[in-house]
């Protein structure tokens, strides 16, 4: 005996309410990341590597006085739990300044920074990139307890860079986000 009619309709309805559901999980994921005015959101550049891809956000020059781009990451467990990240090495190490260039060098030493509710380091870099041109970076180390938010900036010399990320990584959608992704494990 096969089913009957009320059956394949109450099959039918379990499975479009399942594929709606799955659409909607969807779309809320995707618009899950922070809505900054002038920042959109781009897809993450870099191979997997023993982390989870991040985030990856343009700000054109109309916004930002030049385009930069940011790749933002948790870390999770990757973080001296005691003392944060407590110099530049440490910065130099996790920041994933790598994964834009290989051959980056600090143009100074780094600076305490505090954005919502973690610290850590932040230091300015040169990157000399594939095809021979220099651009200017930003990495960036904040800890909570184990955890690290790692962030690689790249974009032209200048004040602007730094400026550009720390207003960003400090508005509340950002933190929401950051916050979301320390707190998923």
């Amino acid at each position: 005996m096969g089913p009957t009619p009320g059956r394949m309709r109450k099959g039918l309805l379990i499975g479009l309410v399942a594929v709606i559901a799955t659409l909607s999980g969807a779309a809320a994921w995707v618009g899950a990341g922070p809505a900054v005015a002038g920042w959109r959101e781009i897809a993450w550049p870099f191979p997997r590597d023993g982390w989870p891809a991040g985030r990856a956000f343009r700000c054109e020059s109309a916004l930002c006085g030049q385009p930069i781009e940011l790749y933002v990451r948790p870390k999770i467990g990757f973080c001296n739990c005691d003392v944060g990240v407590a110099d530049d090495d440490e910065v130099d190490r996790v920041a994933d300044l790598d994964l834009i260039s290989p051959q980056f060098a600090a143009d100074d030493a780094g600076r305490a920074v505090q954005l919502a509710n973690v610290s850590g380091r932040m230091r300015s870099y040169s990157l000399q990139m594939p095809d021979g041109t220099r651009q200017a970076a930003l990495g960036i180390a904040l800890s909570r307890r184990c955890d690290l938010v790692v962030a690689a900036a790249r974009g032209s010399p200048g004040s602007r860079l730094q400026h550009a990320v720390l207003d960003f990584l400090g508005k509340d959608d950002v933190w929401r986000w950051m916050t979301a992704a320390l707190d998923s494990r």
